[in-house]
């Protein structure tokens, strides 16, 4: 009885557990259950969203404040009246400064920095960068010789500037006094920056200048002088309200009538610095002075601090305007255009709905009454309209309700990247579809710009591109930020292709994933620094054109495109006297390309040195294709014979032969540079080795041509280089000889000595003439030019006497230079023939095969008389070669030692 109890009881507790078992793991899996449910419902649900960031609503607001958010102390909300400066007029003083002349300098910048590497000289040389200015950086010498100032009684330089001022006022008396005399003599102005560290005094005169200085100090509440001479972009009688970033400000202080501040702050602190002494201005400090040039007929620029602070950048640009009499200088247009691109691209829940469609038009308005004809440039690819949800498919609706009064531009049908079509016909009918599309919504389609996906096929250059837009949509503008690169920024410039405009578009830091305000990538603050005295900023006050890109998802969720440019606008127009308008597309292509004439021409990079740019190039271009040397002359040295020369070579391949221009493709030196280098790669082949296989090209006249150095160091900036020299004077001689052969009236005309004496009254044929026969022979002038953009190691000069002597010596020494392997034997393969008078390629049984009959041509010698005026003619020039031959290291060419020898220079 009592087992069976027991055993009953075991039964009953094995039961309990078994059921608390299945307790718990029902539990469990409600949890997962829940926590499913949850993840579900919260990645799927609509957030909840909060009202839209307000746009800067007057000069002092804080940006970004939502409604019934507190304003701190320091700024300056709705209703905060601002502090108006008013400084006692100085005018009778300001009568006595002179006016900037400096119109016997070149317009070039002369800027001392600490070293390549110090940032604030970083940041000189980007403000000179972005607005086109011409400069020379030096590193700021505390002892030794000053750069070279004047040449030919014209100063080099219209401006100094020092990134350190203690480094000019502490120069060595003999190189101050150089510079001082320069400055005065030519009206040339200076600035500079003083950055206290912990070794600055907190208190100090600045040597030679009635001027002291109180650093390590703490500042707020900036402002403008409105009494300021230099101020032109910089708009007066504003108060940059709150405390300036850092403790390490300096301020200046002096009683001399030549000092006008510029900017001046509050000290951090209540209390009045006794050093600074009784003033009726005594709690404000000049942290920006500008040196009327009373004190010594120098007129300068000194900052208390470097160029981080944004205000400090403004006033800097209008210093160097001040200083060069304006010759540095944009004038106050500034036009901006605001492309929407992918206005139907999106995924549901990014894209604009009826109240984002007002909103856009509502600003649009309120922007017009700021920026003349400003218009929203909005981009479509129509395979893409009515693909969200039904409200967003009603904000489609309500665009094209209101498609006039916006401007439109295509991109292509279905979003495709351009440099993935191979086939003209085939890029063609994706745009037809788009334009198509557009006609049965009554889309505008004449504005007569494009925007590429991606920007792929703009640059680099997809001709099959260029091809369609003319025929399908008669494209005339488009944009891109990547020519020549995308960063950066600065170097974006404009280019015209096959008749289309190109012109630099900027990004305004927002992007298709910046669609929340307080989400914005480094919290929102860095879009508000951005607008207000950064990068966006600075991209307006910097350049006098400006395409924005922006995308749809910017103008829904919190609009931070609205919220941007309206913010953009009203500070510019509150801290600047900058005019901001807007017109169409064409129209602003027209204006940019007069304002930027040299951008006209573009400037061929090696698309395979950039990722970007190799990633939106069709993949069935290689730069395999490109040489990996040139032989660039120049004419009549010989450079014919050293081209069949190297094709003898089995690791070496010459070019395919032009149907115009024969052996040469003259590619970097005219009018088929325009051609692109789709055109000019199709002049190799595809290589069999990359790494063994070495591919060329020879174009004699590249030598002379000033273009050509740079075209060919931005393509082929690895490659080598082989240039051939003669005497000059037989070089001279024998290009009138081939004109002669060629019919040329002027030479047929004139004897040879008549052509290289003729005056400047002569006819322009016959300079023409002459300028052919003597400017290539000026080979010091030529090469140097070369230099600049080659390093000395990748240039071998090919002595053209030895050449035609003994080739099979001088092609050893070409083939080391190059590293050509194996070496191939010229001697076996070149043999003299008699009759022609030079070497030739030796074929079977013995015979020669020799260049044309236009090669290697009899003519009388060269009169005595020609001889020796063009022995003086290149007596200077031939000893600048001889110097910088030597500098090179390069040996000395037997003519060039003869010539030497035979007039007795040593």
């Amino acid at each position: 009885m009592v087992g069976a109890g027991l055993g009953v009881w075991k039964l009953m507790r094995g039961v309990r557990q078994l059921e608390l078992h299945r307790l718990i793991l029902a539990l469990i899996i409600f949890c997962l259950l829940s926590m499913a449910f949850l993840a579900y419902y919260v990645s799927n649900s609509p957030k909840i969203k909060e009202a839209p960031p307000l746009p800067f609503s007057d000069c002092g607001g804080g940006g970004g404040i939502s409604p019934g958010a507190s304003t701190g102390a320091a700024g300056a909300g709705p209703g905060v009246q601002r502090a108006p400066l008013f400084l006692p007029s100085r005018q009778g003083r300001l009568r006595q400064v002179k006016a900037v002349d400096n119109s016997r300098t070149q317009p070039v910048v002369l800027v001392f920095v600490e070293s390549i590497y110090s940032q604030l000289g970083q940041e000189i040389v980007a403000i000179l960068e972005s607005s086109r200015f011409h400069y020379r950086t030096e590193i700021a010498p505390g002892k030794g010789d000053m750069p070279t100032l004047t040449e030919h009684n014209r100063g080099r330089y219209t401006l100094i500037i020092y990134e350190n001022v203690l480094k000019y006022v502490n120069l060595d008396a003999w190189n101050r006094d150089l510079l001082d005399k320069y400055c005065a003599e030519y009206g040339v102005g200076v600035i500079g920056f003083f950055k206290a560290n912990e070794n600055s005094l907190l208190s100090a005169q600045l040597k030679g200048f009635p001027l002291f200085l109180h650093s390590h100090l703490g500042l707020r509440d900036y402002r403008i002088n409105p009494n300021a001479p230099l101020l032109y972009i910089t708009k007066p009688n504003q108060v940059e309200q709150g405390s300036l970033p850092g403790d390490d400000w300096t301020v200046f202080q002096s009683n001399h009538s030549t000092y006008e501040p510029v900017l001046l702050a509050s000290t951090k602190s209540s209390e009045v610095l006794a050093h600074f002494g009784p003033s009726p201005l005594r709690a404000l400090h000049a942290t920006v002075v500008q040196d009327l040039g009373l004190h010594d007929g120098i007129q300068r620029v000194l900052f208390g601090n470097n160029l981080n602070y944004w205000l400090h950048k403004l006033v800097f640009v209008d210093a160097i305007a001040y200083l060069t009499g304006k010759r540095l200088c944009l004038s106050l247009d500034r036009h901006i255009l605001v492309d929407v691109d992918d206005i139907f691209v999106g995924k549901e829940g990014t894209r604009m709905k009826v109240s984002d469609v007002e909103a856009l038009l509502n600003t649009q308005n309120k922007l017009r009454a700021l920026v003349p004809n400003f218009t929203f440039n909005l981009g479509f690819s129509g395979k893409f309209y009515h693909t969200g949800t039904d409200e967003e498919d009603r904000g489609d609706d309500m665009l094209l309700q209101h498609r006039m009064d916006f401007w439109w531009f295509p991109h292509m049908w279905s979003h495709m990247q351009p440099h993935l079509f191979h086939n003209v016909s085939v890029l063609a009918e994706q745009m037809r579809l788009n334009k198509i599309f557009a006609q049965e919504h009554g889309i505008p389609t004449d504005m007569g710009y494009a925007v590429a996906p991606h920007h792929s096929g703009v640059y680099p250059v997809h001709s099959q591109l260029y091809e369609a837009w003319k025929s399908v949509w008669g494209i005339k503008v488009t944009s891109t930020e990547e020519y020549p690169h995308l960063r950066p920024a600065r170097y974006r410039r404009g280019f015209i292709h096959n008749g289309i405009q190109v012109l630099p578009r900027q990004t305004c830091g927002l992007f298709t994933h910046t669609i929340f305000y307080n989400e914005y990538p480094g919290g929102s603050k860095e879009l508000d620094k951005s607008i207000r005295g950064g990068e966006l900023f600075l991209t307006v006050l910097l350049n006098p054109i400006s395409i924005f890109m922006t995308h749809l998802s910017n103008y829904g969720n919190d609009r931070l495109g609205l919220y941007t440019f309206e913010s953009l606008v009203k500070f510019v127009q509150c801290w600047t006297n900058l005019k901001l308008q807007t017109l169409p597309p064409v129209q602003l292509a027209e204006k940019y390309f007069q304002i930027f004439p040299e951008e006209r021409d573009p400037l061929w990079q090696n698309p395979c040195h950039d990722k970007r740019h190799k990633d939106i190039w069709s993949k069935e271009k290689t730069c395999d294709r490109l040489p990996k040397f040139l032989v660039i002359g120049p004419q009549k040295t010989g450079t014919t014979a050293l081209h069949s020369f190297l094709s003898l070579h089995p690791a070496v391949t010459s070019s395919f032969p032009s149907t115009t221009t024969f052996e040469e493709i003259q590619f970097f030196s005219g009018a088929n540079y325009d051609n692109g280098i789709d055109w000019y790669m199709d002049f190799f082949p595809f290589p069999s080795n990359v790494s063994t296989d070495f591919m060329f090209e020879k174009s004699a006249n590249y030598f002379d041509t000033e273009v050509a150095p740079k075209r060919a160091a931005a393509l082929l900036p690895r490659a080598k280089i082989l240039a051939v020299f003669i005497n000059p004077s037989d070089r001279a001689y024998s290009w009138y000889q081939h004109q002669r052969a060629h019919q040329d009236p002027a030479a047929l005309n004139n004897t040879f000595h008549a052509v290289v004496t003729a005056g400047i009254s002569a006819p322009r044929d016959l300079q023409a003439l002459q300028r052919r026969c003597l400017h290539p022979g000026i080979y010091a002038t030529h090469l140097e030019r070369w230099l600049q953009h080659y390093q000395p190691s990748q240039l071998h000069i090919v002595d053209g006497a030895l050449l035609r002597s003994n080739p099979a010596l001088v092609m050893e020494g070409i083939q080391r230079f190059l590293g050509v392997t194996p070496l191939f034997n010229y001697t076996q393969a070149l043999m003299y023939d008699d009759s022609k008078g030079f070497w030739c390629q030796r074929v079977e049984a013995g015979r020669a095969k020799c260049l044309g009959k236009s090669k290697g041509r009899k003519y009388p010698e060269m009169s005595s008389e020609s001889r020796a005026f063009l022995a003086e003619y290149y007596r200077e020039h031939n000893m600048e070669l001889l110097h910088l031959l030597n500098r090179l290291g390069q040996p000395l060419p037997s003519w060039l030692r003869q010539e030497l020898q035979s007039t007795s220079w040593s």
